[in-house]
């Protein structure tokens, strides 16, 4: 079973102050293959994601390669893992995906960059696990009110949300768009049901295929 942990331990520093130096990871002495994020300020420790997670991350993947591939213009690139600096809100996450420009792509790739920050993103998504689905979803009123990576994301004003959620409860995909800085919040969402094909509209204009996606087992 995936678990994730929530640390409250005394550090040399922030945990954000650490991420951002790349010493927190170390300093937690974890295994290789964990991922370490901070979160409303705290601390995320998640285990490397299962089969089924990792291929929607793929289809995701196809989808853009394709539309690269088919128009040499096609100007949006789509990378995994990355470091992101959340600077506004002192956080650091690693979204599953993240689609940017192809001339951020290449300064990247040309700076040996450690960190992105949120402007330089024009869609992120994220695949929820049973460790780690309320830090990928928008706040709950009684269960969840402090940030979670939706409302860091809304705060940033990243242009794009994409959230897989495999919840067998709430089982579906989500784009949430026109994010507010001051509120923390995205004012629109678009669903799609799993099995159903996602249209990503323009600046992306792509389609992504979800035959194959199913919610995890209990």
């Amino acid at each position: 079973m995936s678990v994730a942990a929530i640390a409250h331990l005394v550090l040399p520093d922030t945990p954000y102050a650490m991420w951002v130096r790349g010493e927190l990871e170390d300093y937690l002495h974890l295994p290789d293959g964990t991922r370490v994020e901070v979160v409303g300020g705290e601390i995320v420790v998640s285990p490397a994601p299962v089969y089924p997670h990792a291929a929607i991350l793929d289809d995701i993947q196809r989808a853009v390669h394709y539309a690269q591939f088919s128009d040499p213009a096609y100007p949006w690139r789509v990378v995994q893992g990355i470091n992101l600096n959340l600077i506004e809100v002192a956080d650091g996450y690693i979204p599953d995906l993240a689609v940017v420009h192809a001339d951020i792509d290449t300064q990247s790739w040309a700076d040996d960059v450690l960190h992105l920050l949120p402007h330089q993103l024009e869609l992120v998504v994220e695949v929820t696990s049973k460790s780690n689905a309320d830090n990928d979803r928008e706040p709950v009123f009684g269960r969840r009110t402090k940030a979670t990576k939706w409302s860091g994301y809304a705060r940033e004003r990243v242009p794009y949300y994409l959230l897989v959620d495999r919840d067998p409860r709430q089982p579906g995909v989500t784009l949430f768009s026109e994010p507010d800085s001051a509120s923390g919040r995205y004012g629109t969402a678009e669903t799609w049901k799993f099995g159903d094909p996602v249209r990503l509209p323009e600046p992306f204009g792509v389609e992504i295929r979800t035959e194959s996606w199913r919610p995890w087992s209990d």
